[in-house]
């Protein structure tokens, strides 16, 4: 047997080796991102329970606020500031809870407000202006008993 027809013989061998270690490249690099990011939000969720319970607040399930803020905030650092949102916090958070013509305002609770805010300085600092901006004219108080 000649050396060049062993080698086109097998051919496919080479080629499927190099696509076996193409896969098993991408796959390392999907873990590592993955892993690398698991980390990230497992340090800013420790980090927002630690700043919650200096506050004052009991400390949150780090696993559960890992899963909904991520690394980014998630859904409470989109535009926090926004019209849409300020209302609907105005609207449905700061309420009496009842529905229809029932629903009045209420005056808030410092802390609940507070609370978002420590949410928006670990997650997405930059925002943190904007949302005292739009919450600035809210009436609020100590209303809760402790």
């Amino acid at each position: 047997m000649s050396p060049t027809r062993f080698a086109s013989e097998h051919k496919w061998i080479y080629w499927g080796a190099i696509a076996i270690l193409v896969g098993l490249l991408i796959a390392g690099l999907v873990r590592y991102t993955s892993f690398k990011r698991t980390n990230e939000s497992q340090k800013k969720a420790d980090q927002l329970s630690q700043e919650l319970v200096k506050a004052g607040y009991p400390a949150p399930d780090t696993d559960t606020v890992q899963r909904l803020l991520g690394t980014d905030g998630g859904q409470v650092c989109e535009d926090p500031d926004s019209a849409l949102k300020t209302a609907l916090y105005r609207i449905q958070q700061l309420s009496n809870g009842a529905t229809g013509p029932g629903n009045r305002p209420i005056i808030a609770d410092t802390k609940a407000v507070d609370a978002e805010r420590i949410v928006l300085q670990v997650y997405c600092p930059d925002q943190v202006d904007g949302f005292d901006k739009a919450v600035d004219d809210l009436k609020t108080d100590d209303t809760v008993k402790r």
